[in-house]
């Protein structure tokens, strides 16, 4: 066996004039998926630079959901005032990064106590106005109602539309998304609730339709670009059933929670069918 002695090549070792290797590939490359039509909600600014969480064991374990609990108390306040402001019209990429599920489950169980406490402190405070005499006692069935309303709302809704977009091939966003995304968009019916403990009905119908306005804009805002990314048109209509189904959200807060009034209203107050009951001293508007 010969063995032939090669020489090296002293081009390799010459810096800039030797080997190099250079990617064709464009920046966007890495953003665009596969069999994907159009450019992503990545590409728009939507979901951009979204750290991704990894989750240990499947979506059954504790473990799974653990590291969206890993948030302070700091920064759930700042996500939560920043849903307040007008401009905060991309929110995932700005304020919601990474996402969470600690705030939305903390604003959703606060808005439930809320909801209870404000409107069983006005229906006594009511009927106190309306004869010191009366004793009023507290209806704990409007706890269990308060809870099934918000939970199915911030919870059961946000699921459902994750879910129907997975099967119409919408997979721009994730189901923490979809919940952070509602639960966060509650936190102004925090204050209102509080708010609408004073006794003028008027006050209370200007508060509801200033929470409605506020929460009802920024779901519209930021999932309305996640409806559009999707290849059918008709999948834009869905925006529509949202808004429908915000402005029951605030109709029944208003007629079951915050409808409390003395026999005497102070200011006037808008007509609802089957409202006018001169038997009580405390009404609700049904």
């Amino acid at each position: 066996m010969a063995y032939v002695a090669v020489e090296a090549d002293e081009r390799l070792e010459e810096g800039p004039q030797g080997l190099q290797f250079k990617s064709f590939l464009g920046d966007t490359a890495s953003n665009t998926r596969p069999g994907s039509a159009g450019v992503s909600n990545v590409d728009r600014g939507y979901l951009s630079d979204q750290p991704q969480r990894k989750s240990n064991g499947g979506f059954w374990t504790v473990e799974y959901y653990q590291v969206y609990f890993e948030v302070d108390t700091k920064e759930v306040l700042r996500r939560c005032y920043s849903t307040l402001l007008p401009t905060s019209t991309n929110y995932f990429s700005t304020h919601l990064n990474p996402p969470d599920l600690y705030g939305p489950f903390w604003t959703l169980t606060t808005l439930i106590f809320t909801l209870f406490l404000s409107s069983s402190l006005a229906a006594s405070i009511s009927a106190y106005l309306s004869s010191a005499d009366q004793e009023y006692d507290y209806d704990f069935g409007l706890l269990s109602l308060a809870m099934g309303i918000v939970y199915a709302y911030g919870l059961g809704l946000p699921i459902l539309l994750w879910l129907a977009l997975r099967y119409m091939g919408v997979g721009e966003w994730s189901m923490v998304d979809a919940v952070a995304i509602w639960g966060y968009a509650l936190f102004v019916w925090i204050p209102v609730s509080i708010l609408c403990v004073i006794p003028v009905p008027l006050f209370r119908w200007v508060l509801v339709f200033l929470a409605f306005a506020s929460s009802g804009y920024f779901l519209v805002r930021n999932v309305y670009p996640i409806l559009a990314s999707a290849e059918a048109k008709a999948t834009r209509l869905l925006i529509i059933v949202i808004a429908v189904l915000h402005a029951g959200l605030a109709l029944v807060f208003k007629v079951l929670f915050f409808g409390y009034y003395v026999v005497d209203k102070i200011g006037m107050d808008l007509p609802l069918p089957g409202g006018d009951d001169p038997g009580g001293a405390v009404k609700m508007l049904f």
